[in-house]
């Protein structure tokens, strides 16, 4: 890719019919984490092929420790590709190079500190996350697993975002789509043809989330991206980890609670039997999809935003609110018709065990009842990490899967037993609703005031009066 081209990649976010743009940079992270959600799908379908309920609970238990390993991953990510979209916004690539560079080594560090003391308490970490007795075997071998790969995962997460953050979205989509399709190549391949079963499910995510890793490095030091990584612009100064964290420290802490919350949730579910886990598991997966690709569309909206926003362009940033709120609402409310309509066709991909359909139908349904309003709390949360405004990131970040969802799961159970557990997240959904208007109708006047004061016709006003 010639230097031109990258800066007009650059460019784009600032230049382009925003509505095309968006589009553009949007659709790249919609496929990517399409395709990443018919794997955890299609991966959950291998496992109840086993005909094992335990085994189909373990991947639920090591859900949230999964999750805790991408919040490390989009902690570095997140944060730094916000800070360097806003850097190439205002056209300082050398602070780029240096917050790209200090992030990508720091992760390496981050990554074996991780493993070693996950893998260290990984008998008592499973249980805090709902491994019953019978589940616990499989948890360990899928978990232990899991945990040594974790550097490939959070490598991955963080140079996804950091790519995307300088306009090119298409590379970050071909490298989750190559770990994603190995994935599902892979899955049958260790867990039938060689009779690995549940190892070999861990072992093929490890094995291609490697490959996709190592693609995204190449992007990096084979001379294609516009910022690079060097050992020589690895700055590691309190400023440069203070602006990636105010973003990226909301980030790990929605990911974090919601770890924290699966697992709260998992532990509930296990006083109703490996069934209802089962079950907990399968509902979580599908609703998750959804979720996935609202992320997706965020992928490629949140450097639009940040970059319009750190050059000043407002009315591109409103205009890029309003088409994003619109398009994903239309999308999350079609696919609660699907959930609601077709419940235990959509179980049965998962399971025959018919406890484990019927704790499902209750789950799902429950689980999906207040999904469209899904695309406008993730949308302000995303603006709010773009524009590097720390607090509302946070609040907005860690509300829905994290500290509404955590409350409600040790409030409602305690009052309507199993349908105070189900409906714990519509719950989180109904307060998480309210406290992102109020952060929304905050931001959207903090914008309009800023547009105000830059108006071509205000600054001519100014020099006429200079």
């Amino acid at each position: 890719m010639s230097h031109n081209n990258k800066i007009e990649k650059t460019k784009m976010m600032g230049e382009g019919e925003i509505s095309k743009v968006l589009t553009k940079m949007s659709v790249p992270g919609i496929i990517a984490m399409l395709i990443n959600a018919i794997y955890n799908i299609v991966d959950s379908m291998f496992i109840g092929m086993l005909g094992n309920t335990e085994a189909m609970g373990a991947t639920s238990v090591i859900f949230p420790l999964f999750m805790l390993i991408a919040a490390l991953g989009q902690m570095f990510g997140v944060g730094a590709g916000s800070y360097i979209a806003r850097l190439l916004g205002a056209g300082n690539k050398n602070q780029a190079e240096k917050v790209v560079s200090t992030t990508f080594y720091t992760t390496i560090i981050m990554s074996i500190l991780f493993t070693v003391s996950v893998l260290t308490l990984i008998n008592p970490t499973l249980r805090i996350l709902g491994a019953t007795d019978t589940i616990m075997p499989y948890a360990l071998t899928y978990g232990k697993i899991l945990v040594t790969g974790a550097i490939f995962t959070i490598i991955n997460m963080t140079l996804n975002n950091t790519i995307r953050a300088e306009g090119n979205a298409k590379y970050s989509m071909i490298a989750i789509s190559l770990g994603a399709v190995l994935n599902v190549i892979l899955d049958p391949l260790f867990m039938f043809g060689f009779d690995m079963g549940i190892k070999g499910a861990a072992i093929s995510t490890v094995l291609s989330t490697s490959i996709s890793s190592i693609y995204l490095l190449r992007y990096y030091f084979s001379g294609k991206s516009f910022i690079k990584i060097t050992r020589e612009k690895f700055t590691p100064k309190l400023s440069l980890y203070s602006e990636i964290m105010k973003v990226g420290g909301a980030t790990f802490a929605r990911q974090a609670l919601a770890s924290l919350s699966l697992g709260i949730l998992n532990s509930k579910a296990a006083f109703y039997g490996d069934s209802t886990v089962a079950a907990m598991g399968i509902s979580t997966r599908v609703t998750s999809a959804v979720l996935y690709i609202v992320i997706g569309y965020n992928q490629g909206f949140m450097p639009i935003a940040a970059y319009n926003y750190g050059a000043e362009k407002y009315d591109r940033l409103k205009s890029a609110i309003r088409i994003s709120l619109i398009r994903l609402t239309v999308f999350c409310t079609f696919a609660t018709f699907i959930f609601m309509f077709f419940t235990e066709d959509i179980l049965r991909l998962f399971s025959s065990d018919p406890e484990v359909i019927e704790r499902g139908k209750a789950i799902l349904r429950a689980m999906s009842i207040l999904i469209p309003t899904l695309g406008f709390q993730q949308i302000y949360a995303v603006l709010y990490q773009a524009l590097g405004k720390s607090v509302g990131a946070l609040v907005l970040s860690s509300a829905r899967q994290g500290t509404f969802l955590i409350l409600a799961l040790m409030i409602l159970p305690s009052l309507l037993n199993f349908r105070g557990l189900i409906y714990s997240q519509a719950s989180a959904d109904i307060f998480t609703v309210i406290t992102t208007l109020i952060f929304a109708i905050k931001i959207s006047k903090e914008i309009k005031d800023k547009e105000d004061i830059y108006k071509p016709s205000n600054n001519l006003v100014l020099e006429s009066n200079g």
